[in-house]
Protein backbone atom coordinates (compact mmCIF):
# COMPACT_ATOMS: atom_id res chain seq x y z
CA UNK A 1 0.00 0.00 0.00
CA UNK A 2 1.00 3.41 -0.57
CA UNK A 3 2.59 4.82 2.27
CA UNK A 4 0.39 8.04 2.28
CA UNK A 5 -2.48 6.12 2.72
CA UNK A 6 -4.06 6.26 6.16
CA UNK A 7 -3.36 2.89 7.85
CA UNK A 8 -6.90 2.99 10.14
CA UNK A 9 -8.79 3.86 6.51
CA UNK A 10 -7.01 0.76 5.19
CA UNK A 11 -8.18 -1.25 8.14
CA UNK A 12 -12.36 -0.13 8.09
CA UNK A 13 -12.11 -0.48 3.81
CA UNK A 14 -10.73 -4.48 4.52
CA UNK A 15 -13.22 -4.80 7.35
CA UNK A 16 -16.60 -3.80 5.39
CA UNK A 17 -14.69 -5.56 2.04
CA UNK A 18 -14.68 -8.57 4.37
CA UNK A 19 -18.05 -8.06 5.67
CA UNK A 20 -19.34 -7.43 1.86
CA UNK A 21 -17.65 -10.87 1.12
CA UNK A 22 -19.16 -12.94 4.00
CA UNK A 23 -22.14 -11.17 4.22
CA UNK A 24 -23.23 -9.42 1.12
CA UNK A 25 -26.81 -9.16 1.70
CA UNK A 26 -26.30 -7.55 5.52
CA UNK A 27 -24.57 -4.76 7.05
CA UNK A 28 -21.79 -5.61 10.29
CA UNK A 29 -22.48 -3.19 13.31
CA UNK A 30 -20.39 -0.57 14.03
CA UNK A 31 -19.39 -2.49 17.08
CA UNK A 32 -18.33 -5.48 15.62
CA UNK A 33 -16.23 -3.17 12.92
CA UNK A 34 -14.34 -1.46 15.45
CA UNK A 35 -13.18 -4.55 17.19
CA UNK A 36 -12.34 -6.58 13.82
CA UNK A 37 -10.37 -3.32 12.69
CA UNK A 38 -8.61 -3.05 16.06
CA UNK A 39 -10.10 1.37 16.12
CA UNK A 40 -11.59 2.65 18.96
CA UNK A 41 -14.80 4.03 17.96
CA UNK A 42 -14.24 7.42 17.63
CA UNK A 43 -11.53 6.47 15.10
CA UNK A 44 -14.04 4.61 13.38
CA UNK A 45 -16.55 6.84 12.75
CA UNK A 46 -14.48 9.47 11.51
CA UNK A 47 -13.31 6.95 9.20
CA UNK A 48 -16.60 6.00 7.90
CA UNK A 49 -17.36 9.49 7.96
CA UNK A 50 -14.84 10.03 5.26
CA UNK A 51 -16.02 7.23 3.23
CA UNK A 52 -20.12 8.24 3.33
CA UNK A 53 -19.40 11.61 2.25
CA UNK A 54 -17.40 9.80 -0.42
CA UNK A 55 -19.78 7.36 -1.67
CA UNK A 56 -17.93 4.25 -0.94
CA UNK A 57 -20.17 3.54 2.33
CA UNK A 58 -23.31 3.86 4.13
CA UNK A 59 -23.60 4.33 7.85
CA UNK A 60 -27.29 4.09 9.80
CA UNK A 61 -26.70 5.10 13.35
CA UNK A 62 -29.67 5.32 16.03
CA UNK A 63 -30.11 7.91 18.38
CA UNK A 64 -28.69 5.52 20.96
CA UNK A 65 -25.34 6.13 19.01
CA UNK A 66 -25.70 2.23 17.43
CA UNK A 67 -25.64 1.22 13.93
CA UNK A 68 -24.22 -0.34 11.06
CA UNK A 69 -22.38 0.39 7.63
CA UNK A 70 -21.69 -1.48 4.73
CA UNK A 71 -20.01 -0.72 1.30
CA UNK A 72 -22.02 0.73 -1.63
CA UNK A 73 -21.83 -0.19 -4.98
CA UNK A 74 -19.08 2.04 -5.61
CA UNK A 75 -16.99 1.04 -2.34
CA UNK A 76 -17.24 -2.93 -3.35
CA UNK A 77 -15.94 -1.77 -6.67
CA UNK A 78 -12.68 -0.08 -5.55
CA UNK A 79 -12.46 -2.93 -2.10
CA UNK A 80 -12.20 -5.29 -5.23
CA UNK A 81 -9.70 -3.19 -7.08
CA UNK A 82 -7.69 -3.27 -4.08
CA UNK A 83 -8.46 -6.41 -2.12
CA UNK A 84 -9.26 -8.74 -5.04
CA UNK A 85 -12.27 -10.70 -5.57
CA UNK A 86 -14.47 -11.67 -3.01
CA UNK A 87 -13.68 -14.65 -0.97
Amino acid sequence: MNDDIDPALVAVLAQLWRAHSETPARAWSLAKLAKQSGLPMSALRRQLTGLADGGLAEVQTSEEGTGSAWLTEEGAALCRAVFGEDE
